[in-house]
């Protein structure tokens, strides 16, 4: 009783601050006791809501038999669309607040929203090793079912609330991709609303154009009702090791020897400054020594991030066992580095050991109460970017990241970018070793500003082929967009979805002056011209490929009736599909 009363005591003399003070200057100036007071808590509900939510669906067997009438309604909104006139775009009615991005899209706000209820995970096929999922199922939902039952994803993105749809629609990208690529590239079909209403689905030998426009498009070619993904073999643990580098060379040497060593699972590294970084490399393995298991989820460790920077701070090399799920959400309770900048005292064991199963705060609640003046200071203040180039450039990538923004720690990703119709892929015909700079807080260069440091940055990208992730913002204008990104394709697929936002209209940045389109431009992308000036011409080979593909032949797109798929999951799953857990 007495914590109770306690803790209605402080909320009582925090509301009386607020008060006093102003919603809005405790939100700009003390955001971490909301965080702590309220967010943390209702992060919490959401979690039990969500789990409770699955165990029911589990008990029912109905996520089969649901997802048919679901798409059948999504269908039907489309066609109810179509019948009033299309007067307005379409979009899914997903709040933005919702998603894993700082961008809030004002579009939803004009366009007419089609609601997506589609969250569960539907199949677990282990001959063909594949599961059918739902787009709006997360990753923390994948790795509860899958790792219980002795499989995995290849590609495992960090964030728990990371969406399978957001990861095709936009893109998806762990340690272990320097092996396996993109999510999008182990993805085996799309199943899709298209904007006439009708249900598509494509693999890359049905429908194989839309199955390569698909990935980046963010929503702008259909509704994406359904995944099928590859899924291998688990194991328990991830043999883990710590190389503290010192030297810009000496850590692009490193990193990229690693990244390209077939016996590495997985190739992370952390930048804690220009000089100094620690490369980390995996394998799975059922075998742990106990002396050095390292359960690094649970609520009362370390950050991870600060965990991996006391071997460069120690100088010393370091071998551990973590369980394969506390691996994969290694980054989730600290949201890589950004909670420190929300929780300054996160960290603190005290708190961890308080209040650390609470942690981390939803960052779709973070958003939603952000408030206007707290947006702006992010907007203008606060960088949170991932940029693809070529490992062979590396070394000028992160001095140009010292130099624009100086922004650290730095995250490492490699992977493998295959030769590829589509939105991304190499500048030749052989498949390309890429990395992934993860750029996440508050620049310390000196009078930093949002919009010509960011286009600094991304005309550098675009001068090495390289590619920034749309979920981030962007600050290209029309012409720079399509000179980074291959539109050849998403163009000729355009014209059918011309009633759909534009990829340029739900990616851009329309948070500072000077970002919004020139409505001629705004109207070319909806309409999907071409480009008047465009760099990202395919190689010979990759082009005849390209027109092998059906649309390109003029061929029309295999509509499909609903397929049917059985109602319950086989025996060894039952049970299982409950799994929405908390590390």
């Amino acid at each position: 009783m007495e914590p109770a009363v306690s803790l209605a005591v402080c909320a009582l003399l925090f509301l009386l601050w607020v008060r006093v003070k102003g919603l809005e200057f405790v939100l700009i100036h003390q955001r971490w006791v909301f965080v702590c007071l309220f967010l943390l808590p209702l992060s919490l509900i959401f979690d039990i809501y969500y789990y409770v939510r699955a165990w029911v669906v589990f008990k029912l067997s109905s996520a089969p038999r649901l997802h048919e009438q679901r798409v059948r309604d999504i269908q039907k909104q489309v066609r109810e669309w179509k019948e009033q006139g299309s007067k307005t775009f379409m979009c899914t009615g997903r709040p933005g607040w919702l998603t894993v991005s700082l961008r809030v899209g004002k579009y939803k706000k004009t366009h007419k929203n089609i609601m997506i209820n589609l969250m569960d995970i539907l199949e677990v096929d282990t001959k063909k090793q594949i599961v059918r999922v739902e787009p709006l199922v997360t990753m923390g939902q994948v790795t509860a079912l899958l790792t219980s039952i002795g499989w995995t994803l290849p590609v495992l993105p960090e964030l728990d609330d990371l969406t399978v749809g957001g990861l095709i629609m936009g893109t998806g990208i762990e340690s272990s991709s320097h092996k396996y690529g993109l999510f999008q590239h182990i993805c085996t079909a799309y199943e899709l609303v298209l904007a006439d209403g009708s249900f598509v689905r494509c693999t890359p030998m049905e429908n194989s154009d839309l199955f390569y426009a698909v990935p980046w498009s963010c929503g702008t070619l259909g509704f994406l009702v359904a995944a099928e993904i590859r899924i291998i073999p688990a194991k328990k643990y991830i043999k883990l090791r710590f190389e503290p580098v010192h030297g810009l060379e000496a850590i692009c040497d490193k990193f990229t020897r690693e990244s390209q060593r077939p016996e590495n699972h997985f190739v992370e590294g952390l930048l804690y400054s220009l000089e100094e970084a620690v490369i980390m490399t995996g394998v799975m393995t059922d075998e742990a020594e106990p002396s050095k298991l390292n359960s690094i989820g649970n609520y009362y460790k370390p950050w991870f991030f600060k965990h991996v920077e006391n071997y460069l701070k120690t100088n010393r090399e370091g071998l551990e066992y973590i369980p394969l799920r506390h691996y994969y959400h290694r980054h989730t309770r600290s949201i890589f580095w950004e909670l420190q900048d929300i929780i300054p005292f996160g960290n603190n064991p005290i708190f961890r050991y308080l209040f650390g199963w609470m942690v981390p705060p939803k960052i779709s609640l973070l958003k939603l109460t952000q408030g206007e003046t707290l947006r702006k200071l992010y907007e203008q203040h606060h960088v949170v970017q991932d940029m693809l180039v070529p490992m062979k450039c590396l070394p000028q990538a992160l001095h140009t990241f010292h130099n624009d923004i100086h922004v650290y720690p730095i995250w490492l990703c490699p992977f493998i970018l295959p030769s590829q119709p589509g939105l991304v892929h190499p500048k030749g015909d052989e498949t390309e070793l890429y990395v992934d700079i993860g750029a996440y807080g508050e620049p310390r260069v000196k009078h930093f500003e949002a919009r010509s440091c960011m286009r600094q940055l991304e005309k550098f990208v675009r001068s090495v082929h390289g590619f920034q992730m749309l979920y981030a913002d962007c600050y290209m204008d029309r012409e720079e967009f399509w000179e980074m990104f291959d539109g050849s394709l998403y163009h000729r697929l355009r014209k059918p979805a011309a009633r759909m936002p534009s990829l340029r209209s739900t990616t851009r940045s329309a948070r500072l002056p000077g970002t919004e389109p020139e409505p001629a431009q705004e109207e070319a992308d909806a309409r999907g011209d071409p480009v008047p000036r465009a760099r990202r011409h395919l190689p010979f080979t990759q082009a005849w490929r390209l027109c092998q593909i059906p649309t390109l032949r003029k061929k029309p797109l295999q509509r499909h009736p609903l397929p049917t798929w059985p109602r319950r999951l086989a025996p060894s799953f039952q049970g299982r599909l409950g799994g929405v857990e908390r590390m």
